[in-house]
């Protein structure tokens, strides 16, 4: 447990502060903070590595960015951030320590543990090598050369991101993640079994929805027809759970462990990521670790102002507690990081989605936002409108690799910039009716027409710009949004690193898978005998 002492957010001096101030700034205007300082843009982002963040479109003044500094110290975040590379038990409903950073940098592992992380590296990196040159055989005697991931949560959307970003092009690793059979059959469709390797990926191996899947590859791989046990060749086991992956079938040199303090949605950067590893081979995942590690050594040393993980924990929670915003839009203008938001989703949600403290006393007001998203300028088509005259205060983080040279990604940059500066500054409703009138509409027109094209503007944003979308690069961001995750559940006082809720859910299933849980309540006593009139049961 961490023996530190943790007040209640609200009660603390800054938090009554930012309460006070929020309601005075809340319905200002961002564009008139920059008519009051000048220097506003420059003052208001932080430049680091290769980063550039730009937060001056926020509805954030100095007396509010001071006050949520004052908060990070009153609520001791630095002692918080030290705990956790240190090994303490951050996540104590479990007992757990919380150390992904360790495989991104081995030295922060646990003693006992080295040596297993450092052998499992070296067991992922000659499988890599192998399976790169065309030495990986398969049960037919066929180079192994298309991968497969079967893994769900945090088994499947951080590699799935990530291969998606840095693998361009129609690659050879596909990922299936849904139980409905679609999923498995689409995506083997056109395969050659002798020639494709499966990757299990459960941190438990008793993931419902991993575990079927894994059982109707075996049976696609039938169609070789080798006897089953020499199928082991075509399947490798990413598991906490050696004993479990052993009695499915899996062979022991081929099964990688999972360290029992890394939780699923931060495993990327372990055995979980061996899908990315495979798509881009080991000097690119080493860069890759080296983007995380970089950003893991600023996030520990850089002041709270100066700090990117930090500055975007303070933002973010000033949107969603002190000026109500219930959503975050995230907006990679990068068709690579098309995932992105749904990788955030998971990330974000389950980590800070609690709703009570570390002593179990009920938060105040909301923990994390709802996180949404998708790539621009796709977006753009679809549901900015919302943003531009919809009812909701929406935050939004524009992540923008701006390198590159032709027409369409200068393109691409533009929208993103302008998206970002036409949400803040919006449309009035003189500028609307000069507008109409330029196209020559009469008085009448312009005045009905006129309210339908005002924006109010006032959209607060992040922008995020970097050169290129590279390992390196792929590997700061991925670490920047853990550990801003990190620093909003320390402020809110929760722990980001269990998910009950989702037990829950996966309970009440097996109850009805076994016939169990049909009488819960009337409506899903319905719907179950339903479902089985449906499928002929009954």
């Amino acid at each position: 447990m961490i023996d530190l002492p943790r007040p209640a957010p609200e009660s603390l001096p800054a938090w009554q502060h930012l309460l006070a101030h929020a309601r005075g700034l809340s319905t200002r205007p961002i564009i008139g903070l920059f008519r009051e300082d000048p220097l506003r843009a420059g003052t208001f982002a932080l430049e680091w590595d290769g980063l550039y963040l730009d937060y001056s479109k926020q509805l954030v003044d100095a007396p509010a960015r001071q006050a949520l500094a004052d908060l990070a110290r009153e609520t001791l975040l630095a002692e918080g951030i030290k705990a956790l590379f240190s090994g303490a038990l951050v996540n104590h409903t479990e007992g757990r320590a919380v150390l992904h950073m360790a495989l991104r940098d081995p030295a922060l592992a646990p003693p006992g543990d080295r040596p297993e992380v450092d052998q499992t590296r070296a067991r992922m990196t000659a499988l890599a090598e192998d399976f790169r040159a065309g030495r990986l055989m398969g049960a037919a005697g066929h180079p192994l050369d298309t991968v497969v991931n079967l893994g769900i949560g945090g088994s499947d959307l951080g590699p799935r991101m990530a291969v998606e970003a840095l693998a361009a092009g129609p690659g050879k690793v596909h990922f299936v993640a849904n139980i409905d059979a679609r999923d498995f059959q689409e995506t083997v469709a056109g395969l050659d079994p002798a020639r494709t390797l499966f990757i299990i990926s459960s941190k438990s191996f008793g993931t419902a929805e991993t575990l079927s899947n894994a059982r109707a590859a075996r049976q696609w791989l039938g169609q070789l027809g080798v006897p089953e046990e020499a199928l082991d060749t075509h399947f490798v086991a990413v598991s906490n759970a050696v004993a479990a992956a052993r009695h499915f079938g899996i062979a022991p040199e081929r099964i990688l462990p999972l360290p029992e303090w890394v939780g699923g949605r931060f495993s990327v950067w372990s055995a979980i990521g061996l899908p990315l590893l495979l798509a881009i081979g080991p000097t690119a995942f080493d860069q890759f670790l080296a983007g995380g590690r970089a950003m893991d050594q600023h996030f520990r040393s850089a002041p709270i102002l100066e700090n990117l993980p930090v500055l975007m924990g303070l933002v973010g929670l000033w949107n969603t507690v002190f000026l109500g915003a219930e959503t975050l839009a995230v907006l990679p203008y990068a068709h690579g990081l098309r995932s992105f938001p749904a990788y955030l989703q998971q990330l974000e949600m389950e980590s800070n989605g609690k709703r009570v403290r570390a002593d179990g006393s009920p938060v105040a007001g909301h923990t994390a936002p709802i996180v949404w998203g998708g790539a621009g300028t796709i977006g753009q088509h679809a549901f900015h409108q919302l943003f531009y005259q919809g009812t909701r205060r929406v935050p939004l983080d524009f992540i923008v690799p701006a390198g590159g040279a032709g027409p369409a990604q200068q393109g691409l940059v533009d929208n993103a910039l302008a998206q970002a500066a036409a949400l803040m500054q919006g449309r009035d409703a003189a500028t609307a009716a000069a507008l109409l009138a330029a196209r020559g509409l009469p008085a009448t027109e312009v005045a009905r027409l006129t309210p339908h094209l005002v924006c109010p503007g006032n959209q607060p944003s992040t922008t995020l710009l970097f050169d290129a979308l590279t390992p390196y690069r792929l590997g700061q961001l991925v670490a920047l949004y853990e550990h801003k995750v990190f620093v909003q559940g320390w402020l809110w006082g929760i722990n980001s690193f269990d998910q009950y809720g989702v037990e829950l859910g996966k309970e009440m299933a097996r109850n009805l898978a076994s016939g169990q849980g049909g009488e819960a309540d009337p409506s899903t006593a319905i719907l179950a005998r339903r479902v089985a009139a449906l499928q002929g049961r009954t």
